[in-house]
């Protein structure tokens, strides 16, 4: 007969099988394998010896018989591994603040996070049970309390010392009685342990002259406890006889969601005996309604009653119980108080009316009526913030040692919060210009201040140390570095950092290529040079951005830094203000400096500026400002109509303090500073290779090149002159613009043919390698100029300019051929030889090659076309020169028709002709 049975394997789970007896028997012949049980007690895997440890001994038993597995031999390993019963030997501790999940895993960092932000507000005092029931339950070795009352079950330890000696361990029987061998029963059932001690201390006494006793416990009795109602595993429970009504509630896993933690009964003989509060106990500490229980309590829990949420600026947001006629001051209490930040003035309460409709009420709880209010079931709490606004306190902004707040006192100055220049402030500092941005009015608007921060500190009582008042914003610019040219930007300045950033980059790359070769082949001194040559690299920005401002910049300053406190930067928000501030009766106050000043711009109208205020706002006057006159351009209203007037004053008088010159400054002036007629900065002109005197002139405004040369002692025997290349900066940025502006054509015009031309298939290789030519074009900024006719011919000469540099090559004897040919090659110049001829000896064009657009670059520079056939014939050699270059250009056809390659290809043969001429000398 065929019957369903079941089988436990490893993992507990039990399988219902239908299949005779003797493939049964089979099957457990193969899974034991022919073992003893002794031997597959020992195989358990310490995973199962930890589900073991879980279960009850009974389970125990009984699991370990169903596999077969020897439970004496089980026991010991549950034993050497911790304690049976399901109590863990070692318990994993973590540190404060550990949060887990469900399962009682601890979380990451990360996950608490999450956990934290996608939590929303949780009822108070549940996640008290969160944590295993084992953690909480009574000690057997703590001390008894004296009024713990003795029952049947306890076990009394009896200690007799003096005349007679004797230890004993009685236990209290049903009837209440401990059996004294030598002096008969004893009641003890009922009395608490102090008064048990006391009877048997003097009836053995009595009965025994000469003798001491001690009496104690052995060990305790277990009761049987009922926890019923909401909690989270209602039945009855087996507890020690020391246990309380919380030990009860842990035992049972804490109360459920819907469980009251008010309102826990403790009912005996059907009699309610007290009723705790867990707030009580979680809250105040207060454990004195925690009463030990006795065999065949009674815990009941209630539902949850009446709640409020508390949100916002409280220690402790949650949702809390309320119990009967409780006010918004208990509320409070319960969520542990209010937090510095919370504006308790006006608290936001919603609660649901009689017509079940939201409403929201307002109550502060500094107001003892409001607090005493009764607070209603389903109400929600929002205690808000207090503004971030600070009251009566100085802000300190700019290039500072401790920006930030500082307090406020009446008949404060500026030397009170800068009493050294030193320990106060930066280096940067600009020491001449500093303003105070002062509140006017209850609508915020401002005013400004200046003064000057070297003279209110070395001198305290000037008019520039100026008595303070509450919320006074203080601004200490930085002095950033004059540059050489007054036209570079903070844009400037970045851009400047950036390239010095990545020229270290690829200066760190190269040193890493040759430390790995040197590593690799083990030569120990070139290794010790690369690392001293890193070194020394890694100071490469501070000394370049030092040598780019003169050496000014002290090498540890950072340029990011001294940007940050810049006038342009800090004065931006304070302008914007102030405009928004102007309207019809009030000007706008704002200023503006422009000419030879150090920093032009504009500028917040400080309250009674005149022009050197504003001067010292700008920065101060550059070594090139005209002082002998300088003009006011200002608005005014005559009549209703805006009429323009200019005032003339003395520039040097102004500064020297006249009031006739030192205009009163106006909204909306305008301050312009000329510059000395006829002022130049040192205009220095390089000349390179073949002269007598090669060097750097400096020229004088008007000089031509002419006059250079002959200053220079004339050229050489050895100079080329119709190989010259003339280079000028400015034409170099023109030069740089040209190519950046087609670089884009030729990318638009590549992505326009892949999508309009259905027979375009230039590869993205092949489109990237051409970007990439582009990129790698070196602008040179050459003016083609003819050197012999300018020595000649003094009516063509060029005027000089600041940066120009004129290369003169040695003679060479040679024609370059380069393109699209078999072989890039130079050849001596032969006066009998064609272009044709050189071509011939250079292998001949490519098959890619345009010969209807093949040109000649002379070494002067100058292009010229072979548009006839004169080039081949065999005079042609007169038209060629030596150090000219024949270039084979590539046919468009081969680019897919793009119009713009013959441009690209003519622009990089040039540059790359010119490069070399340079590189040459």
């Amino acid at each position: 007969m065929i019957k369903p049975i079941k089988i436990f394997f490893r993992g507990y789970k039990a399988y219902s099988l239908s299949f005779p007896i003797v493939t049964l028997m089979i099957v457990l012949t193969f899974i034991l394998g022919g073992y003893s049980t002794q031997a597959y007690a020992q195989e358990i895997s310490p995973q199962e010896i930890e589900q073991f440890k879980k279960l009850p001994k009974s389970q125990q038993q009984a699991l370990a018989q169903t596999m077969g597995v020897d439970f004496a031999t089980l026991e010991k390993q549950l034993k050497a591994s911790g304690k049976t019963g399901g109590q863990s030997a070692k318990t994993e501790t973590f540190p404060r603040g550990t949060q887990f999940d469900a399962e009682g895993n601890p979380t990451s960092e990360e996950e608490s996070e999450e956990l934290e932000d996608s939590e929303e507000l949780k009822p108070f005092g549940y996640d008290v049970f969160a944590n295993s029931p084992q953690t909480f339950a009574p000690m057997m070795d703590i001390a008894i309390p004296a009024d713990y009352i003795i029952g049947p079950g306890d076990k009394i330890s009896i200690q007799v010392f003096g005349k007679e000696k004797d230890e004993l361990e009685l236990t209290v029987n049903r009837e209440g009685q401990i059996i004294f061998p030598s002096h008969g029963p004893f009641t003890v059932s009922g009395l608490s342990f102090n008064e048990m001690k006391r009877l048997l201390t003097a009836r053995i006494k009595e009965k025994v002259i000469g003798v001491d006793v001690v009496v104690g416990i052995a060990s305790l009795r277990s009761m049987r406890v009922f926890v019923l109602g909401d909690a989270h595993k209602p039945g009855p429970y087996t507890l020690s006889s020391l246990s309380s009504i919380t030990h009860a509630i842990f035992a049972a896993g804490g109360i459920s969601d819907i469980g009251s933690l008010r309102n826990i009964q403790l009912k005996r003989a059907g009699k309610l005996v007290t009723t705790l509060d867990l707030y009580d106990l979680l809250i105040k500490g207060d454990s004195r309604s925690d009463v030990l229980l006795q065999s065949g309590d009674v815990i009941f829990i209630a539902p949850k009653g009446n709640a409020i949420s508390v949100e916002g600026e409280v220690r402790r947001p949650a949702i809390y119980e309320l119990s009967q006629n409780e006010s918004f001051n208990d509320v409070l209490a319960m969520s542990g108080g209010l937090l510095p930040t919370a504006f308790a003035k006006t608290t936001r309460v919603e609660r649901y009316n009689q017509d079940s409709l939201r409403t929201v009420v307002d109550i502060d709880l500094t107001n003892i009526n409001d607090l005493a209010k009764k607070a209603q079931a389903g109400d929600a709490v929002y205690v808000m913030k207090a503004a971030e606004m600070f009251e009566q306190s100085i802000t300190v902004i700019g290039a500072v040692t401790r920006p930030g707040k500082y307090q406020w006192q009446a008949g404060q100055r500026i030397t009170d919060i800068f009493p050294n220049i030193d320990s106060h402030l930066l280096q940067s500092a600009d020491l001449n210009y500093s303003i105070v941005v002062r509140e006017i009015d209850i609508a915020r608007n401002i005013e400004i201040l200046q003064f000057d921060l070297a003279k209110a500190i070395s001198a305290p009582k000037s008019k520039d140390n100026i008595v303070l008042q509450g919320n006074d914003k203080i601004l200490v610019f930085a002095n950033i570095i004059k540059l050489i040219d007054s036209k570079i930007s903070l844009d400037s300045l970045a851009f400047t950092q950036d390239n010095l950033a990545k020229k270290e980059q690829q200066l760190a790359k190269e040193k890493y290529k040759k430390k790995q070769f040197w590593l690799k082949y083990g030569d120990s001194e070139q290794i010790d040079q690369l690392d001293s040559e890193e070194a020394a690299a890694a100071k490469l920005v501070e000394q370049s951005i030092a040598q780019f401002s003169g050496g000014e910049l002290e090498e540890e300053l950072d340029l990011k830094e001294l940007t940050l406190f810049s006038r342009q930067r800090l004065l931006m928000p304070i302008i914007e203000k102030l405009k928004r501030q102007g309207k019809s009766g009030q000007p706008i106050q704002l200023v503006e400096a422009d000419g030879e000043v150090k920093f032009p711009g504009i500028y917040p109208l400080a309250k009674n500026a005149r022009i050197s205020d504003l001067i010292a706002a700008a920065g101060g006057l550059t070594e090139s400002a005209y002082v002998v006159r300088a003009e006011v351009s200002r608005n005014q209203i005559i009549n209703h109509r805006a009429q323009q007037t200019s005032i003339m004053f003395s520039l040097s008088a102004a500064l020297a303090g006249d009031e006739k010159d030192n205009v009163l400054l106006s909204s909306k002036d305008r301050l312009n500073i000329h510059q000395i007629p006829a002022w130049s900065e040192n205009n220095v002109v390089e000349l390179r290779g073949e002269f007598v005197f090669p060097g750097k002139y400096t020229v004088r405004r008007g000089e031509s090149l002419a006059d250079l040369i002959t200053k220079a002692g004339g050229f050489t025997k050895f100079a080329h002159q119709d190989g010259s290349v003339f280079t000028r900066v400015q034409l170099r940025e023109i030069e740089q613009q040209n190519l950046l502006k087609l670089t884009a054509d030729l990318r638009i015009e590549m992505a326009s043919k892949s999508m309009t031309d259905q027979n375009y298939s230039q590869s993205y290789a092949e489109v990237q390698q051409m970007l990439a030519d582009m990129a790698n074009v070196q602008p040179v900024g050459r003016l083609v100029i003819d050197l012999p006719r300018v020595v000649d011919n003094k009516n063509y000469d060029v005027l000089l300019e600041g940066g120009d540099v004129l290369y003169v090559p040695t003679m060479k004897n040679s024609i370059n051929v380069v393109g699209q040919v078999q072989v890039t090659s130079s050849h001596v110049y032969d006066v009998n030889l064609s272009a044709d001829d050189y071509l011939a000896q250079s292998g001949g064009s490519k098959k890619r090659a345009d010969e209807d657009r093949i040109y000649i670059i002379s070494a002067n520079g100058s292009i010229k076309m072979m548009e006839s056939g004169n080039w081949f014939s065999s005079d042609a050699g007169d038209s060629l020169k030596s150090g000219d270059t024949i270039v084979v250009p590539l046919d468009a056809e081969y680019m897919n028709n793009l119009a713009l390659w013959t441009s690209v290809t003519g622009i990089i043969y040039n540059s790359a002709v010119a490069i070399a001429a340079i590189s040459g000398i």
